[in-house]
């Protein structure tokens, strides 16, 4: 019994529970974002089970590609410290994403074709395009926009509140992941990192990242302008944009990576909380 606990603990230290459940919550709120409703109950478990799945299936194949790394820097990672072996961590691989490709395929057609694409991208992330610096990061926020993108098409429902929830999710990502490199830019030395930040400059990657995190302010807007949400959203986004205005400024200024590191989290807590409480404020 203790050796399964300590088995299912390794696993969810692989798949990054915080993270699959985020991308599962995105599916669903895609569909709701959609339909300005609650999806059916068949619709809100399949895409779930659609985000959960496919983006474990990329984060337990991530940590054999930083096996080296994680040698080093994080020997209590599942693997380096054998907790997984490497037929383990691969067989898990193969079967989140079977599970996760078969739920897209109960979804319909386009749904699988999108989780397809989002898998395929998000492994040749882990294998080629993790060094890639900008590219790199362009592929991951791509995978968490798609994530909205996909409970749109699950709902059968593709508009501009849709699309513009998925470019918010996706800019919001890009700026995260480039401020993580520029806060993390002493680790990345350690391996053949191409991150803006080693190439450019930790505050020139930090400053892009809040020109980033000022797109989405200004993207926000957008579906009260062309009239496809009302007030209650203009109230939220307002609260909203000034914490996410103050941390950004606060993260382009930041000295230290611990100081960083609280902004970003500040930064994923206000986006969190606003994403919480406007799909709660749609199902009323």
């Amino acid at each position: 019994m203790v050796n399964i606990l300590a088995k299912a603990r390794a696993i969810s230290e692989l798949i990054r529970l915080d993270l699959v459940f985020g991308a599962g919550i995105f599916v669903v709120a895609g569909g709701i974002l959609g339909l300005g409703g609650v999806p059916s109950l068949h619709q809100i478990l399949l895409g779930f089970l659609t985000g959960f799945f496919i983006s474990g299936s990329a984060n337990i194949a991530n940590d054999y590609f930083d096996r080296d790394v994680d040698r080093i820097n994080r020997p209590g990672r599942p693997l380096p410290s054998n907790r997984i072996t490497v037929a383990e961590l691969w067989a898990l691989v193969v079967l989140f994403s079977i599970v996760g490709l078969a739920a897209a395929t109960l979804l319909g057609p386009m749904v699988l074709a999108a989780a397809a694409v989002v898998w395929g991208v998000a492994h040749f992330y882990n294998m080629k395009f993790k060094e890639a610096g900008f590219f790199g990061n362009l592929s991951v926020a791509f995978c968490v926009g798609m994530t909205i993108i996909i409970g749109g098409l699950a709902a059968g429902v593709i508009n501009g509140v849709v699309l513009t929830f998925a470019a918010l999710a996706a800019l919001f990502d890009l700026g995260e992941e480039i401020a993580s490199d520029a806060l993390d830019i002493e680790g990345d030395a350690l391996r053949t990192s191409k991150s803006l930040a080693m190439q450019k400059g930790k505050s020139c990657a930090l400053r892009l990242s809040g020109g980033i995190f000022g797109i989405f302010v200004a993207l926000t807007f957008l579906p009260f302008l062309m009239g496809w949400l009302g007030s209650v959203y203009l109230l939220l986004i307002g609260i909203m944009d000034l914490f996410m205005v103050y941390f950004s400024f606060g993260l382009v200024r930041s000295t230290t990576r611990d100081e960083g590191h609280v902004l970003v989290r500040r930064l994923y807590l206000t986006w969190g909380a606003f994403m919480a409480v406007f799909i709660v404020s749609m199902l009323f």
